[in-house]
């Protein structure tokens, strides 16, 4: 909602590898209020990003924004404009990647789990986690690293969920997953085709858990961030209204 007070502090969290720099964002720090990590797209810590999350905090959160490329560099992570198939976009892609192996993912999220958790701002009990592009796969981990706390994870364009024939495959961490799930898929993404969507929802229904997977029609990868040329207004509206039904019915109470 517009008006909303919000207070934002800027945290140094200590990692595995590392040290992450993080925001909270919450509209009312002096009363704890369920925690969610917001995990952002490659392009990181940014302004869009940082709208982002100021919104879902001004639904009743306090929402914990890390650098999950904290390994490769300290946010702006792009010093210039990122341009899918340019050289040096697709250069720094791998940069920032290349650390990011399945046990490093793993370690990452239980410690932002647990940073999250630490904070006075912050509900004691469950919490919520959603990723943007690459970070998708990081949020389906962190239901999976943290099974007793998190409750409701969402992803949208989540890239790679779904690797054949990849022992390191997202997908694979199902079976940890206590948590409501919730899958937005772009149409059309090299990074999620529609195969791999199908054999994502055969492993999901496989699964047993409770959960919901979308293809959003005309949403092209990367649509719910105000700074990508593909943003969809309509389609982001959509996202967002599903990602506050998600923690309304898993995090209230």
């Amino acid at each position: 909602p517009e008006g909303v007070a919000m207070f934002e502090q800027d945290l140094r969290l200590t990692m595995p590898d590392g040290t992450a720099d993080a925001v909270l964002f919450s509209p009312d720090p002096s009363s704890p209020l369920p925690g969610v990590l917001h995990l952002p797209d490659i392009g990181s810590i940014r302004e869009a990003h940082r709208q982002m999350a100021r919104r879902l905090a001004a639904e009743g959160y306090a929402v914990l924004m890390p650098n999950p490329f904290y390994r490769s560099g300290r946010p702006p992570v792009f010093d210039f404009p990122r341009k899918m198939g340019e050289p040096r976009t697709m250069q720094r892609f791998a940069e920032l990647v290349g650390p990011m192996t399945p046990e490093a993912q793993q370690r990452d999220v239980a410690a932002y789990v647990d940073h999250l958790a630490a904070q006075p701002a912050v509900r004691p009990g469950v919490a919520g986690t959603v990723g943007y592009c690459f970070s998708g796969a990081l949020a389906l981990r962190t239901a999976a690293a943290r099974p007793a706390q998190v409750v409701a994870a969402a992803s949208f364009h989540g890239g790679g969920l779904y690797k054949a024939n990849d022992p390191g495959s997202p997908h694979l961490v199902l079976p940890q997953v206590a948590a409501r799930l919730y899958f937005g898929h772009a149409v059309q993404d090299a990074s999620m085709t529609a195969d791999d969507i199908a054999h994502f929802e055969q492993a999901l229904a496989g699964w047993g858990g409770r959960y919901a997977s979308e293809i959003y029609d005309g949403a092209s990868h990367g649509w719910t961030v105000p700074d990508n040329p593909v943003f969809n207004q309509a389609q982001a509206e959509r996202a967002f209204r599903k990602l506050t039904e998600l923690f309304a019915e898993t995090l209230s109470g």
